[in-house]
């Protein structure tokens, strides 16, 4: 069968793995982390002195190290990574957030963030199986689309959003700014189209999936009566509260915008420049304002 992964997500993936400077196989071995997956010494060496993948790997990566560059794996065509089978591609980036191969949670939840982000393009995730430790263990899935599966995956949502999951993500968000700027980005637009979806969830109101961000929030103000219109004249400094809901869409709409531009989600290719850690500071402590305000005024309402 054809993969579902395409390329360009395969490569999104890796791209960001080596922009943000993670080490791939985590505290392991380089060998040590892919015998988890492969059996290294059934495939073929590169170098003719020796027999298998195995000695080759011992040879360029410990014996002279800088053979290789650190990120060999992903265009080694015995691994094939872009274009070997989804569940192997899959489960490698599980590999790579498993609590044996990397014990950082801050780390995992970063690495988790983008993978989901980029994977949700070709309708893929990884979630969790089981915990091991007290720690996640993840395996990676197809999100089939239909009515049943977005009513699961909202209630799983609606689960999981609270004031914990809000800090959580602003610190995610706020640790990203200076090393990833462009990380940071793409998580202060997903933390606002979260609140969003789950204030829907939580009054039990459907919303439309094909919805983009800045509708999206226009549904939800209206939701939660906190339009312009809504604020009834006679109401003390009522000229002022108006002005501050009318650039809520402004907010959000440059949200959107900076996201599709310089955030995690898209592809980029080899010219592209993010913006500096002041611009996404500015995204982040507007998608953490906006996201409280929200959470606070739907919690009321309910």
């Amino acid at each position: 069968m054809a993969n579902k992964i395409s390329t360009v997500t395969r490569r999104n993936i890796f791209d960001f793995i080596q922009a943000e400077g993670f080490w791939w196989p985590g505290r392991l071995k380089e060998s040590d982390f892919l015998s988890r997956l492969f059996d290294l010494e059934t495939l073929p060496s590169h170098d003719s002195r020796f027999e298998n993948a195995a000695d080759d790997i011992w040879q360029h990566r410990v014996n002279n190290p800088m053979d290789w560059d650190d990120n060999w794996i992903f265009s080694d065509k015995r691994f094939n990574l872009l274009d070997c089978d989804d569940s192997i591609y899959l489960n490698f980036i599980c590999e790579m957030i498993h609590p044996l191969v990397r014990p950082d949670s801050t780390e995992v939840t970063k690495l988790l963030q983008i993978f989901n982000d980029v994977l949700k393009e070709d309708n893929f995730e990884l979630s969790e199986i089981t915990r091991l430790g007290g720690r996640p263990v993840f395996a990676g899935r197809q999100v089939i689309l239909g009515k049943d599966s977005i009513v699961r995956q909202n209630k799983e949502i609606k689960q999981k959003f609270n004031e914990e999951y809000i800090t959580q993500q602003i610190n995610l968000m706020e640790s990203s700014i200076e090393k990833s700027p462009h990380v940071a980005i793409g998580l202060a637009k997903e933390l606002v189209e979260t609140c969003c979806k789950t204030i829907f969830e939580q009054h039990d109101i459907a919303y439309d999936d094909k919805w983009d961000l800045l509708k999206l929030m226009k549904e939800t103000t209206k939701l939660l009566k906190l339009t312009p219109e809504d604020i009834p004249n006679e109401t003390k400094g009522a000229e002022s509260i108006k002005q501050i809901l009318r650039s809520l869409t402004s907010v959000v709409q440059g949200i959107g915008e900076i996201r599709n531009q310089f955030g995690s989600g898209h592809g980029k290719d080899h010219k592209f420049k993010g913006l500096q850690p002041r611009h996404a500071k500015l995204a982040v402590g507007a998608s953490s304002t906006l996201a409280i305000y929200l959470f606070e005024s739907s919690e009321l309402r309910i």
